[in-house]
């Protein structure tokens, strides 16, 4: 009989790394949303993979109908904003884009604390 609380443990675990993946997927698509509509037929994330690590993330068919897919990834430290993309080496980020990476952020924030806001309204 000790088994079944280990299974709904597991259980437990398993709904919670759900939810974890349905908020990342929902704020991925909040932050996609942030520069304009998406056009049809294309994909774009942009979300806080953790304490600092943002993803922007872009798929889509060009005109020869090839699929084109772009991720990259921001690795902000305390002294510098690092940008790997497509899976080339980190570099530092020119000041511009780290002012413009900080502008998204602060954006996304509010989006989604609107977005969870409301959430909690329409549940409470």
């Amino acid at each position: 009989m000790k088994i079944l609380p280990k299974f709904a443990q597991l259980k437990a675990n398993e709904r919670r790394a759900r939810a974890y993946s349905d908020m990342i997927r929902q704020e991925a698509k909040i932050g996609g949303e942030l520069f304009g509509p998406v056009p049809a037929g294309h994909r774009r994330e942009f979300f806080c993979l953790d304490k600092y690590t943002w993803i922007w993330h872009e798929e889509w068919i060009d005109a020869r109908k090839q699929r084109r897919i772009i991720t990259t990834r921001y690795d902000v430290r305390a002294n510098a904003v690092l940008k790997a993309q497509d899976g080339q080496p980190y570099q530092p980020v020119p000041y511009d884009e780290a002012i413009n990476l900080y502008q998204a952020v602060e954006l996304y924030e509010n989006r989604v604390n609107e977005f969870y806001s409301r959430q909690l309204q329409t549940t409470g």
